[in-house]
């Protein structure tokens, strides 16, 4: 299978492409810097001729594009106003420029995957949701409004169209992960607020299986969450977090210390919300790394 990949260089785009690359797929990825270089991999610019062309002879897009909700580190997390327009442009724009692409192809790829997050519902607090639930009304919720509906055009042109909204990526590799384990490695970890948010969490192995389940299996379409079937609260992930890495848990950090440090992006670690992946289920998936425990051991050990 020929597959495009956005956002190819990023946490996720990065495993994805290594995955499928060692499954035999050809994999092209669309880059501001298209003069780097991967072994295998191709690389093509935004710009709109090259991209139709590629498109014309692709089988399947992976579209992940979009700045880091996180930031590359502590610094560069606060949601500012600039950072506030960079994080919806980046992912906007990709989907516009897809878009436009794909009206100017005769031959149109099988499959996109568009990339979203459970940020989509809000800060619902305890409340279970599930892919039928409705949007939340924060600026999260907007951001992943917008990257849903930046490649709806899609759809109508006949491409079948997944949006997977993906929880807390758990990885050694980059993400929140590493900064949430930095408390516990300098002997000061602890909870995080009040502990009872829900962190829906997947494994970055499932998250990568799950992508390729979608690609290999026609009958897969709509809206899928992207979480392990088992969300625990952020005192539960606390104590799992330092029972893995063998280190006390002791110091809690209040809520107010976390927005002074983060400003308004503080809510990727004060507020939760119990995600369950029903359709992905449904789907037949079959998970690595189903529980918390084994999905930390297996990135700590």
């Amino acid at each position: 299978m020929k597959i495009l990949i956005t956002g190819g260089t990023g946490l996720i785009g990065t495993a994805m492409q290594e995955s499928l690359q060692k499954k035999g797929h050809q994999i092209t990825i669309v880059s501001r810097n298209p003069l780097q270089t991967i072994p295998g991999v191709s690389f093509i610019s935004w710009d709109l001729d090259p991209l139709t062309r590629e498109l014309e002879d692709t089988d399947a897009v992976v579209n992940l594009a979009g700045a880091s909700l996180a930031g590359s580190n502590p610094v560069t997390i606060r949601w500012t106003k600039n950072r506030r327009e960079e994080i919806i442009n980046s992912r906007t724009r990709a989907g516009d420029i897809l878009c436009s692409a794909l009206e100017k192809t005769h031959k149109k790829p099988e499959i996109l995957i568009q990339a979203s997050a459970i940020g989509y519902y809000g800060n619902i607090g305890k409340e279970q949701v599930d892919e039928s639930s409705a949007v939340g009304s924060d600026f999260l919720a907007q951001v992943c409004q917008s990257w849903e509906a930046s490649t709806a055009r899609a759809e109508e042109l006949g491409v079948r169209r997944i949006i997977a909204r993906i929880g807390l990526v758990l990885s050694d590799k980059g993400g929140l992960l590493p900064l949430l384990s930095l408390p516990f490695r300098l002997l000061i970890g602890g909870t995080i607020g009040s502990g009872e948010q829900f962190m829906s969490w997947i494994h970055i192995a499932d998250l990568v299986k799950s992508l390729e389940h979608f690609l290999e299996n026609a009958n897969t379409q709509g809206i899928y969450n992207i979480t392990a079937p088992e969300p625990v609260t952020n005192s539960v992930f606390a104590a799992e977090v330092g029972r893995s890495l063998n280190k006390p848990i002791w110091l809690p950090i209040p809520g107010f210390a976390m927005k002074l440090v983060l400003g308004k992006a503080a809510t990727l670690a004060l507020d939760g919300r119990e995600v369950l992946p029903g359709r992905l289920l449904e789907s037949g998936f079959q998970y690595q790394f189903s529980q918390l425990p084994q999905a930390l051991d297996d990135l700590y050990l």
